[in-house]
């Protein structure tokens, strides 16, 4: 039988946001500097601003609502969402100035680094989503840190060896977040979850919470697309924000509708929905770069949703029993498949309307190059943070003590009077 409480984490999750975010103000205190001198106009300023705060929104809003779908787990996956996000962020900051550290002497710091940061974050929180519920706040902080170090390493390998642009490897971080995951609830695989977990289940409040945080990222997935292209051309700009709309709004009309024809029932599943419908947006924002009419980017969007649908229905229960996976909130299906899919699309695209058989050729071994780049880092990188989270030193919750907020939060109107 398990224990009454949950083990303390005093000591080893204090010590270590204090010891983490010491460092951090004595880095930024000493090799940081805001990139002041950089003549921008009131105009450009509010744009980047506006795009800036709409990947805030995605990242704090978006996934920290998002990760709420579970009925006694709402207190934590809204706050440790915020704790991963900010601590990731910082650290991404770090991390992708580091080049900028050794040229100037400083970490440039700006509108640019502060969104490639956050979505650095975002790859984090991907991968968080596969073990939602099943860790401590303690795993989630060495889990960010070792995420966001290996999607910064893919970026760098990717745009070194192979010289792929920073929007197309950014862009990676649904893979990356997805496979990292994967690999991590495989390495932690716990006997408890070969039947379904106590509470792991949704009620209408924490479905309608949890359909909110859908909301957010469906109205700013444009922004979240379209911000790292190339602003010289505001044509490219525009046809970012309409590919990724069409795409979405495709993508959420399939997903309603697969949902009606996969319950036996013929009702909608929200759960189905509130993941699915954002995977046109997963796909056509990895293969941006190669879409360039509005009928693409809508059949981009239909294939995926069809196929993250199915892949939730099913998949995530065969992963289950066959590989011993349980992935809490079906990343496989929500960013993983759609982002192969828009890899594949954008392959497909960019050989279509190449001219030349000798660069199209060139083109397909980088490309593929760059997808098994990263999804061996990520599955390197998950398989080395599972073994470390695999010492007990980190105090890991019970299986009875999952998705239960009583095991990290005050609850003062449950505590037990004597």
């Amino acid at each position: 039988m398990a224990p009454l409480y949950a083990p303390s984490l005093r000591s080893r999750l204090a010590p270590l946001l204090l010891f983490l975010q010491i460092g951090f103000i004595v880095i930024f205190a000493f090799y940081t500097e805001i990139e002041s001198h950089v003549k921008v106009d009131r105009t450009t300023f509010s744009n980047l601003y506006a795009e800036f705060q709409d990947v805030n929104v995605m990242v704090v809003l978006g996934f920290g609502f998002l990760c709420t779908f579970l009925v006694r787990y709402g207190f934590s996956g809204s706050g440790f969402n915020l704790l991963v996000a900010v601590i990731a962020t910082q650290w991404g900051i770090i991390l992708n100035g580091i080049e900028s550290w050794y040229y100037r002497g400083k970490i440039r710091i700006d509108f640019k680094s502060l969104v490639v940061a956050e979505m650095c974050a975002a790859s984090a929180l991907i991968a968080m989503g596969a073990m939602l519920g099943k860790t401590n706040p303690v795993h989630l902080i060495i889990i960010a840190l070792l995420e966001v170090s290996g999607f910064v390493l893919n970026q760098w390998l990717l745009q070194t060896l192979l010289k792929v642009r920073l929007l197309n490897s950014i862009m990676l971080l649904h893979i990356f977040g997805a496979f990292f995951g994967i690999m991590l609830t495989w390495n932690l695989h716990r006997n408890g979850s070969k039947q379904r977990f106590e509470k792991e289940k949704f009620d209408s409040k924490s479905g309608l919470f949890s359909m909110l945080g859908t909301v957010f990222l469906w109205m700013f997935w444009p922004s979240f697309n379209s911000v790292l292209v190339d602003d010289h051309s505001l044509g490219r700009k525009l046809g970012a924000v309409c590919s990724t709309y069409l795409a979405l709004a495709v993508s959420a009309v399939t997903a309603a509708a697969v949902s009606v024809l996969s319950n036996p029932k013929g009702k909608f599943n929200l759960i189905h929905m509130q993941s699915c419908i954002l995977a046109g947006g997963v796909a056509v924002g990895v293969s941006m770069s190669a879409v360039h009419l509005p009928w693409e980017a809508m059949t981009i969007g239909f294939i995926a949703a069809v196929v993250s649908t199915i892949g939730f229905r099913y998949l995530k229960v065969h992963m289950q029993l066959a590989f011993q996976c349980h992935d809490t909130c079906a990343v496989l299906s929500t960013h993983g498949l759609p982002g192969l899919l828009g890899w594949l699309a954008q392959l497909f695209l960019q050989i279509r309307d190449s001219d030349d058989h000798t660069v199209a050729i060139r083109f397909a071994v980088f490309h593929i190059s760059a997808l098994l780049i990263t999804i061996a880092l990520s599955l390197c990188m998950g398989i080395i943070t599972g073994l470390l989270l695999k010492w007990n030193f980190w105090r890991p919750p019970q299986d009875k003590k999952c998705f239960d907020d009583q095991a990290f939060w005050e609850f003062p109107h449950l505590a037990v009077r004597k």
